[in-house]
């Protein structure tokens, strides 16, 4: 329960150090790589500007805060039923079965009234690893943020991708949704969440108490939605390490249950702030490439 607490406050804050960062929901260990013991390069400052995939077969190394990706594939700009926004950041790269994935949603949210399909975010570098801004996460090609915002249109210029924003669903700083929240917003995310595919989606705690009231039949995918902070303007879908691939290291599975209690706490404590924690972690510096996977140093010279 402290622990909850503790990440409920975070929630208010939006502070993107609290447990590993925006988007991540487990702790981030200090490893060391005695492959690439002596390499003190800070890692974001060598994956953030390869332009590339790295000719290698496709695979996830490390975690998916701490990681790398050889073989990604990059997600088309535009397809039928989706586009990649924010072209400028070339993060629109993944493993091929993130790709896959983003597609097939792709395409039942195209058949939700007022979606033409979806508007997807950030995915992960062309080789994943650290990025120069942003997230914690999205290092290993296995992670996906799709936009909050229904898609009127899917000609979008490449001028419109960096100029249009998404919408917020929050209401009361996340212990609520808004009015722009809809059916149609949680139909997608239980479809999203039911694909075997899928470890677990990060949202704003208000939207997760909608869904655990909204729900009257089997609840078993609610317990893959995890309430984190921000994550109001777009939802973060992780996807599990996939099958035959010894290198990739998952997180733990959620507790047991459908998660709705938990959520409420995070609602309570974004309403009632508990106390800050007087004895705060002190903010970790960058990785560095000793610190990632032995693989990725071959991942970012390939």
């Amino acid at each position: 329960m402290v622990r909850v607490a503790v990440l409920g406050f975070c929630a208010l804050l939006g502070l993107a150090a609290c447990k590993g960062g925006d988007d991540y929901d487990g702790p981030v260990e200090t490893r060391v790589s005695s492959q690439n013991a002596n390499d003190a390069r800070v890692a974001k400052e060598v994956f953030g500007y390869i332009p590339t995939a790295s000719s290698q077969p496709s695979q996830s190394f490390g975690g998916y805060a701490r990681g790398c990706q050889a073989g990604a594939v990059q997600l088309p700009e535009t397809g039928p039923t989706w586009q990649a926004m924010r072209l400028s950041r070339n993060r629109n790269w993944a493993q091929p079965q993130t790709v896959d994935f983003v597609q097939d949603l792709s395409r039942f949210a195209a058949t939700l009234p007022g979606w033409e399909g979806l508007y997807v975010g950030d995915m992960s570098q062309p080789r994943g690893g650290p990025m120069l801004t942003g997230h914690a996460s999205h290092q290993t090609g296995l992670d996906a943020d799709i936009w909050m915002l229904p898609p009127q249109r899917l000609n979008l210029s490449r001028d419109e991708r960096e100029s249009l924003s998404s919408i917020s669903m929050r209401r009361a700083g996340g212990a609520y949704t808004n009015s722009d929240w809809t059916e149609a917003h949680m139909r997608l995310l239980r479809e999203a969440a039911r694909d075997p595919r899928v470890a677990r989606i990060f949202v704003f705690p208000g939207a997760k108490i909608d869904m655990c009231n909204w729900e009257t039949g089997n609840r078993d995918w609610l317990r893959k939605i995890r309430p984190w902070h921000g994550h109001h303007y777009h939802f973060h879908v992780r996807l599990n390490c996939p099958a035959g691939a010894p290198g990739c290291e998952d997180q733990a599975p959620p507790p047991a249950g459908d998660g709705c209690a938990d959520a409420q706490v995070w609602v309570d404590n974004i309403l009632n702030p508990p106390p800050p924690d007087p004895n705060p972690a002190p903010p970790r510096g960058p990785l560095t490439m000793a610190q990632l996977p032995g693989q990725c140093a071959a991942v970012a010279a390939n």
